[in-house]
């Protein structure tokens, strides 16, 4: 069973890296009766698909899963601006900072009346921190340790890590530090290594975590030792590795005059704001103040990041159009949706470019925001965003439909039974390379 979950972890981080490098949301998660929809959905296809033989090129597996990550992040997207509740889609409220170079947010509160939301004055004194652990600053001469395979272990997280590496004949100081270095950071433990010089022509290897703020224990984020390690101790003296740099810290700011820390420069300010430290107040007056914009404004950037996600959709879609023609059919499907709004999208400032895209003005939707038929005007783009919405479910349900396959045999009428076939087939490509 554990060899199992090993195998599955890396079909699905290799899927992640190769294909889609992307955050997964809040807006992946389902509720049951949900899962039950897309699983009755799925049954249903199957059902009533026919025999295919499939396409199982890379070009292929590239194009399907592609799609559907593409499906899937415009669908957050619109998700992201207020629900997906036909009333209150692109009804988020946004928010505004005053100085963002000293602190960027967002609002992840979930109001959408007219409901009285507080604003905040924020300043900062200092950002959170990792811990950083720099050697001892050695020149770039032959090895001191004698040759042998040596180890030493890493303590982080609560997990230790053992690295083992071997010294050859004629490798200097710099050559083991860049070796230790590439090795320390691909291991994915949460830790980069680096090697940094003091102007003088030697160097050191520098330790930093990828975590910051203090842990509750008051410990280290990591320690090096080789006391109790499998190999040749020697490394962490002779290169310094357990010398700590500069201990991890917490952020520390004021809220409305009030002092808190955080162990992020990334923290939720009573649920209501997703605040970004990124400076430091120079002195008194130097603050960011945060809070909600008006609803035009609001409304005007929803529509802005709604027409982004969507012009990407349309730019990453349209890639694939000289190896598929399905991608040809979907984009012209999209197309089909969009000019069915285009007397209204124009009164918006909304044009439809001859590629697909959509472009906008903001001056002239500002303008329409603040018309008397404001509301009767953008209920277009909520229709609009509601229809991409049921499309993105449709790909993201099969993808397969638009992947180069042929038609083998039909399925008896009236006598069908479901099968997992579609849906196999497109799982089947993340698996493909580790069975």
């Amino acid at each position: 069973m554990a060899y199992n979950q090993t195998i599955l972890n890396h079909v699905y981080n290799y899927y992640l890296s190769a294909y889609t490098p992307r955050s997964s949301s809040r807006y992946d998660s389902h509720k049951r009766s949900e899962l039950r929809s897309i699983c009755n959905s799925i049954v249903k296809l199957n059902k009533e698909s026919p025999l295919y033989k499939i396409d199982t090129s890379q070009r292929c597996k590239n194009f399907a899963v592609g799609i559907k990550e593409e499906a899937r992040e415009l669908h957050n997207t619109i998700a992201s601006l207020g629900s997906l509740d036909e009333e209150k889609i692109l009804d988020k409220k946004t928010a505004y900072s005053s100085n963002e170079d000293l602190a960027a947010v967002t609002f992840i509160g979930n109001i959408y009346e007219d409901t009285q939301v507080p604003s905040y004055n924020i300043e900062v004194h200092s950002l959170a921190c990792g811990q950083v652990n720099i050697g001892t600053f050695l020149p770039n001469t032959k090895m001191s340790l004698p040759h042998d395979t040596y180890s030493f272990d890493i303590s982080i997280n609560d997990l230790n890590y053992e690295f083992q590496y071997n010294i050859r004949e004629g490798e200097t100081n710099r050559d083991i530090q860049k070796r230790l270095a590439k090795l320390i950071s691909t291991a994915g433990i949460g830790l980069h290594a680096d090697v940094i010089e003091d102007g003088k022509g030697n160097t050191a290897l520098r330790l930093r975590s990828a975590a910051e703020g203090t842990r509750s224990n008051g410990s280290p984020i990591f320690i090096v030792s080789d006391n109790h390690t499998s190999k040749t101790r020697g490394t962490v003296d002779y290169l310094g590795l357990d010398h700590l740099a500069r201990p991890a810290a917490d952020a520390e700011f004021l809220v409305n005059g009030e002092k808190r820390t955080s162990a992020s420069n990334v923290f939720s300010l009573d649920n209501l704001y997703q605040v970004t430290l990124k400076g430091i107040s120079s002195g008194d007056g130097d603050t960011a103040d945060v809070g909600l914009k008006t609803d035009i404004e609001s409304l005007s950037e929803n529509v802005g990041i709604l027409v982004d996600g969507y012009n990407n959709f349309i730019s990453h879609t349209a890639a694939y159009t000289d190896d598929f023609s399905g991608s040809r059919r979907l984009l012209n499907q999209m197309y089909g949706i969009t000019r069915h709004y285009r007397s209204e999208f124009n009164i918006l400032g909304l044009k439809l470019q001859e590629d697909g895209t959509i472009s906008f003005d903001k001056g002239e939707l500002k303008h329409a925001a603040l018309s008397d038929y404001a509301r009767e005007d953008f209920s277009a783009v909520r229709d609009f965003a509601n229809s991409l919405v049921q499309k993105m479910d449709q790909i993201s349900l099969n993808p397969m439909d638009y992947a180069d396959k042929t038609i083998v045999a039909y399925k008896n009428p009236g006598k069908n039974y479901a099968t997992p076939y579609i849906t196999s087939a497109f799982s089947g490509m993340l698996f493909n390379s580790y069975c």
